[in-house]
């Protein structure tokens, strides 16, 4: 399984609600950048889960109108929620991207690096960490395949 971790684009500071805040005129472009270098690498069955805040929806319809909003996953959710809902280590498909929030992605890939969910690493807006899961040996390992921040594309 393929586990990619995609931290919303740049929102807005200010709005009506926490989950209403909409991406910025940066933000966009970083979600535009980040999903023209990711698609050609999806696998077409890949799978795009957002948060229900407005702006991981927002950074999702930039890759694909495709997604499914997943309210386990929302701004508070934790590092056990977020595997939960991709069903990792086997997964819900061979890929799935999860579009979601800071701390947690960080604490995700802090805990698929180390085994321990005591860290959180920094996970830059707009940024993403793509795992993979496999077995070698007998044993299942984690592989990090790549890290990509939007001012890199």
């Amino acid at each position: 399984m393929n586990l990619i971790l995609w931290r919303h684009a740049e929102a807005e500071d200010v709005a009506a609600t926490d989950l209403a805040r909409q991406l910025t005129t940066r933000g966009r472009k970083q979600a535009q950048n980040v999903a023209r270098w990711l698609r050609p690498r999806l696998d077409n069955d890949a799978m795009v889960i957002a948060s229900p805040a407005t702006r991981t929806v927002q950074t999702a319809e930039a890759l694909s109108d495709q997604y499914r909003v997943v309210r386990d996953i929302a701004p508070g959710a934790s590092a056990s929620d977020i595997l939960s809902a991709a069903g990792w280590p086997q997964g819900i498909a061979s890929t799935v991207v999860v579009v979601g929030h800071q701390p947690t992605l960080g604490e995700v890939a802090a805990l698929l690096l180390t085994g321990s969910g005591e860290s959180s690493w920094a996970v830059k807006k707009g940024g993403l960490w793509w795992f993979e899961s496999r077995e070698r040996n007998g044993h299942d390992q984690v592989v990090l395949r790549a890290v990509m921040s939007p001012d890199l594309v």
